[in-house]
């Protein structure tokens, strides 16, 4: 693993070791890369719960609740899929915090209108959920790992942000 996959990963494990709130997470193109940088860690079981992947559209409807109208009108790499993704992951796994990735890595799949290297990562709790967009393709194992660690440094941002959601209920 790389050495920024695992300082970001030390982070989010830094925010949630003492805390009692848990995240899990919900991949389609990175195929459970974001869950094994977290679970890499000694001690992850302390607050990872799980992951779904989710590869077709049938598991995002079917474990994650991704509406179908979505995902047949705008396609599975979309931001609102994202967006589902995390609160599907919320939901499902019954956690305080989710991660998320769709879209295409390439070298194929991609369209005019979704070019290749197009990802959504999502990220945040079941009241506020964030989303980010990457548009460059860099080739399949490249755009992997730039997902990968975009999510994870937005998912340690948002962390430092509800620092307050994080201190254990005495």
């Amino acid at each position: 693993m790389e050495f920024e996959t695992k300082i970001l990963s030390k982070g989010i494990q830094e925010m949630l070791y003492n805390s009692d709130k848990t995240v899990g997470t919900a991949e389609s193109c990175t195929g459970g890369r974001i869950a094994e940088a977290i679970i890499s860690l000694p001690g992850a079981s302390n607050y990872f719960k799980g992951g779904v992947v989710s590869y077709t559209n049938e598991v995002k409807e079917n474990l994650l609740g991704v509406s179908h109208e979505v995902l047949e009108e705008q396609t599975a790499v979309c931001e609102e899929v994202a967006r589902e993704m995390v609160l599907g992951a919320i939901k499902t796994l019954n956690v305080d915090f989710a991660i998320s990735a769709t879209g295409c890595a390439g070298p194929t799949g991609g369209t005019p209108a979704i070019p290749v290297g197009t990802i959504y990562v999502g990220y945040g709790n079941k009241d506020d959920v964030r989303v980010v967009k990457l548009t460059e393709d860099f080739g399949r194992d490249i755009n992997l790992a730039i997902a990968t660690n975009t999510a994870l440094k937005g998912m340690l941002d948002f962390l430092k942000e509800h620092t307050e959601e994080l201190k254990k209920e005495a």
